[in-house]
Formats: structure tokens, C-alpha cells, sequence
């Protein structure tokens, strides 16, 4: 069995022997502690072991006398030196820096993880394109039934939701509209604000932000929960391409159920508007519907239909692509899920100025 520790003090030299371990160290600590001399040399060539504890003790020692250490075998000199650079003093609170230069800091964080979000979306959307090509050119390999299920979560149940905001936005129009026109005697003209507004623009505006925040949502949450789940990798093991069977279903049913839904929207406002101006205005259904037909050219129609599938594939590709950058623990997956709505919904607000400015230049006014 080996001896416990020990030293011995000659001539600037400090020599340790036998075991620098937490079990056999016994009272050197305050045996050292007593110690008046300083001393310019450890030798460590008798020590028979060391653990932590012992290398604390010494590396305390070489950094209060600025002591030379020899006679330490490999191991020995490992130990200390990983100690030492570990010996560093903890900072209670971080340096703290101007609020200038504090808010130049995070607005310069926000601004590369926007661009850094953006190309990512723009890789996703390419790698999306390349699994649509496929399917095109494979199509036995499409899964059917689960496109069938994102119509119906999409689409189906959707309806109420969308129908209900829809209504009541079109009361308010028509409410808002004719107290402004009622300054001028125009009331009348607040079923051509009711008919041109929601066909062009409320309509698959509202429509989109409704299906962002509850479908978009949605394929995050689901896709980042798989993924902690590591369903999706057990997927690619066993040779099913997650893009294929999860994320083309989502995108093409929000494609392609986003023109119905905005039209269906637009229609319930008018609806909507139509009840308020029949109530409060005194203009019958016939005439309001006669209206309508009178003041609400047929491209107004046509740039809510092109709009919409574009926003269906923005709010998919926001949501799947969050989904999938899901990685670490279960927060990530809010994380995650919030920034798809607002991805989504940013987007949407952006693309769809774009779209006026475009319209407006071709004559669609």
C-alpha cells in the first residue's frame, strides 16, 4: 500500500512523496498553510499518485510563490496544466458597455439572423423544388392520403374560423366606411370600398394571416417535435425521404386550398358588408349584389386568385423549414414554431406590396 502524502522543505526546494489523493492527503493542506518559507522548486519525482485535489494543492503553491515544478511525470504535467488554464477568475456580471454601442450590437445580431434565415428559406425552397421534380417525374411515390389529411386540416377546418373573421371584417368595413362617407352624403359609395377592398386585398390578406398562424404553426410544431423525436432520421434510415412524405403534402394542400379559401373569405365579407349596408343603410340585397356587379371589375378577382397560391407557398415554406431546424430540447420547438408565424406573416405583408406596386404598373388598378 502506498504511503500518504507527505513533504519536506530543504533549501528552497518543496518535496512531495507519497499519495496526492483526496483519501491519503490528511492534514497537508494546513501543514503547508503553516509553512513560512517560499518555495523556488516543486519536485514531484516521489509522488506515487495524484488526483485533482493534489494538483489543486500544488498548482495553489506555483501560483503564490511562482514556484518551478520538476520531477513530474507526463500525466502529472497534463493534470496541472489543464488546472491552470482552468484557473481563471468568474465573472458575477458581464462588461458592461455603452447603450449605444449595445443596441448597434442587436440590431447587427437581429439583422445577420435575418439574412441568414432568409437564405436558408431560400436553400429550402430549392431543395423543395428539387422533390417536386421528382414526384413529377415519380409519381407512384406520392402519398395520397396524407395530402387528403392536410386538406382537410388546412382547408375543411379552417372554414369556420376563416368565415367568422371574414364576416365580421366586412361589417366593420362597410360600418367604418359609411361614417366617413356619410360627411359627403356618399354613403352609397361604401359598396364599392366593400367590394374592391376585400376581393383585391383583405380578402387573402386576412385569409393568409389566419392560415400563418394556425396551419403555418402548426407544421412547425409537428415537424420540430418529430425531429426531437428523431422520427424524421428513423425515416431516412429506413429510406423514406421526409421531404416526399412530409413536407410536399403540407406545401402543395396549402398551395392549392389558399385560392379557395381567400375567394371563400372574400365572398363572406362581402356578405357581411352586404347585411350592415342592408340594416343600417337601407340598400337591399338586389341592389347592393347589382352594385357590386357594376363597380368591381373582374381584375380584382384575378389578383386575389394570383396572390393567394403564392402565399399558401410562402406560409408552407416558413413553417416546414422551422420545423425542421428544430434541434436540442423541447423549447426550441416554441422557438421555432413563433418564428414561423412571423416569418410567415412578414413575408406575406412585404410580398403582398410587391404585388401592388406590380398590378398598379400593368394597369390592374
Amino acid at each position: 500500500m502506498n504511503a500518504p502524502a507527505d513533504f519536506q522543505f530543504d533549501q528552497g526546494t518543496l518535496r512531495f512523496s507519497g499519495e496526492l489523493t483526496l483519501a491519503r492527503i490528511g492534514d497537508l493542506s494546513r501543514r503547508l498553510s503553516a509553512l513560512d518559507a517560499s518555495p523556488e522548486e516543486i519536485d514531484l519525482k516521489d509522488v506515487d499518485r495524484m488526483d485533482t485535489v493534489g494538483a489543486w494543492l500544488v498548482h495553489r503553491i506555483v501560483r503564490r510563490c511562482d514556484a518551478r515544478v520538476i520531477g513530474a511525470d507526463d500525466e502529472v504535467c497534463q493534470l496541472l496544466e489543464q488546472l491552470a488554464a482552468a484557473d481563471k477568475p468568474l465573472k458575477i456580471r458581464p462588461d458592461s458597455s455603452p447603450p449605444f454601442v449595445r443596441v448597434l450590437r442587436e440590431i447587427g445580431d437581429a439583422v445577420y439572423a435575418s439574412f441568414d434565415s432568409l437564405r436558408g428559406l431560400v436553400g429550402f425552397f430549392g431543395a423543395t423544388m428539387i422533390g417536386l421534380w421528382s414526384l413529377i417525374t415519380h409519381p407512384r411515390s406520392f402519398r395520397y392520403n396524407a395530402m387528403a389529411r392536410q386538406f382537410e386540416v388546412v382547408g375543411v377546418k379552417a372554414l369556420a374560423i376563416v368565415g367568422l373573421m371574414s364576416f365580421l371584417i366586412g361589417i366593420v368595413i362597410a360600418q367604418q366606411g359609411a361614417v366617413q362617407l356619410r360627411q359627403f352624403g356618399a354613403e352609397v359609395f361604401a359598396v364599392n370600398l366593400i367590394g374592391r377592398i376585400t376581393l383585391r386585398e383583405l380578402g387573402v390578406l386576412m385569409t393568409a394571416i389566419m392560415v400563418a398562424g394556425r396551419s403555418g404553426s402548426a407544421f412547425a410544431a409537428q415537424l420540430g417535435s418529430m425531429k426531437l423525436a428523431e422520427e424524421i432520421d428513423a425515416m431516412r434510415t429506413i429510406g423514406v425521404s421526409p421531404m416526399e412524405a412530409l413536407i410536399l403534402p403540407r406545401v402543395l394542400s396549402t398551395v392549392i386550398l389558399m385560392p379557395l379559401l381567400g375567394f371563400y373569405a372574400a365572398v363572406v365579407a362581402i356578405i357581411g358588408g352586404g347585411i350592415f349596408c342592408w340594416i343600417d343603410l337601407d340598400i337591399p340585397p338586389v341592389t347592393f349584389i347589382q352594385r357590386i356587379r357594376e363597380v368591381v371589375p373582374m381584375t380584382d378577382l384575378w389578383v386575389g386568385l394570383i396572390k393567394a397560391p403564392v402565399f399558401g407557398l410562402l406560409i408552407a415554406m416558413c413553417g416546414c423549414y422551422q420545423g425542421m431546424q428544430v434541434k436540442g430540447n423541447a423549447e426550441e420547438v416554441g422557438l421555432r414554431t413563433t418564428a414561423s408565424v412571423v416569418q410567415a406573416i412578414f413575408l406575406v405583408i412585404v410580398l403582398d406590396a410587391v404585388f401592388a406596386v406590380f398590378f398598379s404598373s400593368i394597369g390592374w388598378i
